[in-house]
């Protein structure tokens, strides 16, 4: 697999995003008008009462007798139409927003979707390409291979013998969900609260509804599903016997209709047939994990829903299929992943909150004390652990998550992503070869990049660097104590502390303050009766000091342990 010392992982994904920029959407033809006439009735009928509907349904489901449940939620979605079922299948896959029970519930959203009437269909594929069916296809199945709320997949054979499966979005559609969003977010500013305290966890459904109607339409252009096929095929498969993923047949795909060469498989979830077919299931599913993970640290962009029914095995060979949902992770990310790994190892308290606050959107109501002490219970349960063998990164990730969440931590979704995709593939790899060890292969290619990334030269300079700072800063100590000196027989020393965790006994704290203060007197009056040990100012010692300095100098030491016993608790 490549070094990721040579890929440029920023410059691939920014040409990711620079092919992926939508046109202009196209109207729908006049034939495909006539076919769909009535339903284009029904819509323009819905579109002036659609609000009034919307409030209907809501009513329908008494909420106030029976709860908010997962089933209701899931009946509701489905009661409000295609744009509220797609909402439904893109929150199933945020259990950052929603808790596991209510995601589980609206996974059953991809399934029992009404197909689009073969005609319907064959007169999308005849607008958009310009030609007849039987211009295009040597055969093409009226029979959906399967069927979505945004559009369903027909298989059919090329004029040049190629097997494709050609993607068919429903015409009123995108239409359709680009009006209900509209409305959505209007009804979003009258009821949106953002909550300033951090322990009210009170959504802001504009951002939230901003955030899914952006993965939305990308999913509405099939355009960009092509290009992340096409980017995949290209960047993320070194090796096609060894994994590979369908081909983007370009000429057949368009905003509307996507066409890729036929997967002649099934699920990886049927691990029985892999067997009967003669095929190792450990060599599939260390092919499957390899890539993945080659996806992650080499080439910064991967699967973003790697489950069972995105993984197809054909030929003993397995393919990647379905690329409408694909993340990007950073550099800077895997390093600050790898920072609380060795924050983890090293038993550092202070690297793993630094960590985890990089993790994070926003840290400016974070307390900071309260992170601490939940940092040091998480290490605390590591103790023993003095390898990266020995953690269980699957449990590493969870309780991470739940140290965000007990924090109000936000993170940002790709982030998000990556943690679920990481378990999603390593529910797959349980269930197909127990025996691999996914985790034990992102170890192997973790230690290599921090081996690749460890510059024996920049740490010499950096330490060097450092030293040379201390040292500038150590000579200007005594310059330092003249002023404080000065200031203090002046009257203008302050002395400026920020009290932070109030939720901490205030006794304790003003205790705190108090012997700190009574330490920065000691030093003062013992640097004060240094000086003035110098100078003869009678009554003098036997030895010809100032009786006052050498009392100074007595009491400031006296004070000094007094104050430090104080602070140490003793």
């Amino acid at each position: 697999m490549p070094d990721n010392k040579k890929i440029d992982r920023d410059k691939l994904r920014e040409e990711l995003e620079a092919v992926k920029k939508k046109q202009t959407p196209k109207k729908l033809g006049d034939n495909l008008k006539k076919i769909i006439s009535k339903d284009i009735e029904v819509s323009e009928k819905q579109d002036k009462t659609r609000a009034a509907e919307m409030i209907s349904i809501f009513a329908a489901h008494n909420y106030y007798a029976n709860g908010f449940t997962p089933v209701e939620m899931r009946t509701t979605l489905e009661d409000l139409g295609p744009t509220y079922v797609k909402i439904g299948q893109i929150m199933s896959s945020r259990v950052d927003l929603l808790p596991e029970s209510y995601c589980k519930e609206l996974e059953k959203l991809r399934q029992n979707v009404k197909p689009l009437a073969s005609d319907v269909a064959r007169a999308v594929i005849e607008e958009e390409t310009g030609k007849k069916i039987d211009e295009i296809y040597s055969e093409f199945r009226d029979e959906p291979l399967g069927s979505a709320s945004i559009g369903q997949a027909h298989y059919g054979v090329l004029k040049d013998g190629t097997r494709v499966v050609t993607k068919v979005q429903r015409p009123l559609i995108a239409d359709m969900m680009r009006k209900d969003y509209e409305l959505l977010k209007k009804l979003a500013e009258l009821v949106n609260v953002v909550a300033d305290d951090p322990d009210n966890q009170t959504i802001d459904l504009v951002s939230v509804l901003e955030e899914l109607e952006k993965v939305t339409n990308e999913e509405l252009d099939f355009r960009i599903e092509a290009e992340n096929t096409k980017f995949f095929k290209e960047k993320c498969i070194p090796d096609e016997k060894v994994i590979s993923c369908p081909t983007v047949i370009d000429e057949l795909t368009t905003e509307r209709i996507f066409t890729m060469t036929y997967v002649d498989g099934f699920s990886v979830a049927k691990k029985d047939r892999i067997i009967e077919n003669g095929w190792d299931p450990l060599k599939i599913g260390k092919a499957i994990a390899d890539s993945f993970v080659h996806q992650v640290f080499d080439i910064g962009t991967f699967h973003g829903d790697p489950h069972q029914g995105n993984i197809m095995i054909s030929g003993g060979i397995p393919y990647w299929i379905d690329f409408g949902m694909i993340g990007h992770i950073s550099s800077k990310d895997i390093d600050t992943i790898q920072s609380l790994i060795l924050a983890l190892l090293g038993k550092d308290t202070d690297g793993l909150v630094k960590a985890v606050m990089a993790l994070s959107s926003d840290t400016s109501k974070i307390n900071r004390d309260t992170i601490y002490r939940d940092a040091e219970a998480f290490i605390a349960k590591y103790a023993n652990v003095t390898s990266l063998k020995d953690i269980n990164m699957s449990a590493v990730i969870t309780e991470v998550t739940d140290l965000l969440e007990k924090n109000h931590i936000s993170i940002p979704s790709h982030l998000t992503m990556i943690g679920r995709a990481v378990l999603t593939i390593e529910g797959v790899i349980e269930e197909l070869c127990p025996e691999l060890d996914l985790f034990a292969l992102m170890t192997e290619k973790m230690t290599e990049r921090l081996k690749q990334s460890f510059d024996i030269k920049e740490v010499l300079l950096n330490a060097g660097k450092e030293a040379v700072g201390m040292g500038t800063k150590t000579l200007q100590i005594p310059g330092l104590i003249a002023e404080a000196l000065g200031g203090l027989s002046a009257g203008r020393t302050k002395i400026n502390m920020e009290l932070t965790g109030l939720d901490e006994p205030l006794e304790k704290l003003s205790r705190l303050v108090k012997y700190v203060v009574l330490s920065f007197i000691a030093c003062v009056l013992f640097i004060g009766s240094c000086i003035l040990s110098m100078v003869r100012i009678p009554p003098l010692t036997s030895s010809g000091m100032p009786l006052i300095a050498v009392a100074g100098i007595t009491f400031s030491i006296a004070l000094a342990i007094y104050s430090v016993r104080k602070l140490s608790g003793k």
